[in-house]
């Protein structure tokens, strides 16, 4: 009875301090400036947040933060960019005329930023979390080891049931190594040390120290031409010159021209179609996932952050928390579909043209 009663107390307080999190959210954040704030402050722009809660900037483009030469003058370029916005072209100095006609990267520079850095970081640790996993494998596993076999067992029974057991251990690495780097580069971005870390300019952060690589259409862009490329490369070691025949169909040009001079002109239909346009149809539909693959997983990602932003500027603390059970769910189907969408590709480029049909 006493332990009953003890636990209602822990959960009664629980509850009260996730009720004290939600009104001070709901004050601090842009919502309640409405209720606090006076008329005089409102029509100047002011919000209940302060300091505490900046208001949201998102930079689409990926921001410079090594070598120190380039940030400074990406810096520069932001600060004329944002002069030129709020006070005309006309105020601007020729120095900063020249700034924002030259752009926010100087030179032919190697250039790191933030989104670079982000997937950096998510690689090294995916490659020691599985270098640690393998040097420390023992007959009998532990915590780690066993969560390291779930995680690869889960993958390559996903990868087996689409493919069969013939084919999956030679699919499986890349399609692996895809969805684990979608996800982790999706949930890192959730941690609270990335929007925090940065270089400040007048107290606020200017530019962003890390940020998740998935909203740079950079990245999005590389896994696609990644996913494209492999596709293709299991095509041709599997079906050899005859892959071609998906979409160059010498047979049904035959076919059809066949017919034709037989006056079977539904069969000769048929075949030139198929020749004519069902073919470079194919071929055309492959260079659209270059354009698929990217755009969604980059929509998606930077939607997310978006999402994050805004709602932690209007309800701080307790509506977050609902944002970033959404966010990791997403991350988890993004990653699944971009990796099963290869994988399903991957299916159909090694299946003959005459069985798949």
């Amino acid at each position: 009875m006493g332990s009953g009663s003890g636990a209602g107390k822990y959960v009664a307080l629980g509850l009260i301090f996730v009720l004290a999190l939600a009104i001070a959210g709901l004050i601090t954040g842009a919502i309640g400036a409405g209720f606090i704030l006076s008329d005089e402050a409102k029509a100047a722009g002011e919000t209940a947040e302060g300091p505490f809660i900046p208001v949201p900037k998102v930079h689409l483009p990926a921001q410079v933060i090594f070598p120190t030469s380039d940030r400074a003058h990406y810096q520069e370029f932001l600060k004329a960019e944002k002069q030129e916005r709020a006070l005309g072209e006309d105020s601007l100095s020729h120095e900063q005329h020249e700034l924002v006609d030259e752009g926010p990267y100087q030179g032919n520079n190697f250039i790191v930023t933030n989104t670079l850095l982000s997937s950096w970081i998510a690689s090294i640790f995916l490659v020691s979390l599985f270098i640690l996993g393998a040097r420390k494998a023992a007959l009998v596993p532990g915590r780690f080891q066993n969560f390291i076999e779930i995680v690869i067992e889960g993958l390559l029974n996903f990868v087996t049931g689409v493919v069969g057991r013939e084919h999956s251990r030679m699919i499986f690495p890349v399609i692996a190594t895809i969805f684990l780097f979608v996800i982790f580069n999706a949930w890192i971005g959730l941690l609270p040390i990335y929007p925090a870390l940065g270089f400040k300019d007048g107290g606020l952060i200017q530019v962003h120290l890390l940020r998740p690589a998935g909203t740079d259409i950079n990245m999005p862009l590389a896994l696609a031409l990644v996913s494209f490329v492999f596709v293709e490369y299991l095509g041709f070691k599997m079906l050899g010159l005859g892959y071609i025949t998906k979409f160059v169909r010498i047979g049904s040009l035959k076919q059809g021209m066949v017919a034709l001079f037989r006056f079977q002109f539904l069969d000769a239909f048929q075949g030139l179609l198929d020749f004519f346009f069902v073919g470079p149809l194919e071929a055309f539909s492959e260079f659209v996932r270059l354009i698929s693959f990217t755009f969604r997983l980059f929509g998606n990602m930077t939607a997310g952050e978006i999402l994050v932003l805004v709602s932690a500027f209007l309800v701080p603390f307790v509506a977050t928390v609902g944002v970033y059970g959404l966010e990791l769910l997403v991350g988890f189907i993004q990653a699944l579909i971009f990796a099963g969408l290869t994988l399903v590709f991957a299916a159909v480029a090694i299946t003959a043209h005459n069985e798949a049909h």
